[in-house]
């Protein structure tokens, strides 16, 4: 074997050798809402199903498309369980 592969032991360094921590990804929790106010930045008001206000932001997908939202459009989001007063907005509704 190469030198390259060898660790200081003398042992060979194999890709499943290694002990790396498999870590789980947190998972977004998905909802609906409509668009109250439109706000600089491409930032939106959106007020959920149960009439809770959040501020949110549009995907790069969406930036890169040039989709257009407007006041009254219904949009689904992606929230992170940790900060549940901001949102990803993914998707336009009709």
């Amino acid at each position: 074997m190469a030198a390259s592969c060898l660790r200081a032991g003398g042992m060979s360094l194999l890709a499943t050798d290694r002990a790396a921590p498999i870590l789980m990804k947190e998972e977004h929790i998905e909802v609906e809402g409509c668009v109250q106010t439109v706000l600089p930045g491409t930032m939106f008001r959106v007020e959920l199903d149960n009439k809770h206000l959040v501020l949110a932001t549009i995907c790069g997908k969406m930036r890169k498309r040039w989709v257009r939202l407007t006041v009254g459009d219904r949009v689904k989001m992606e929230m992170s369980p940790y900060d549940l007063s901001k949102a990803r907005i993914v998707w336009r509704l009709r």
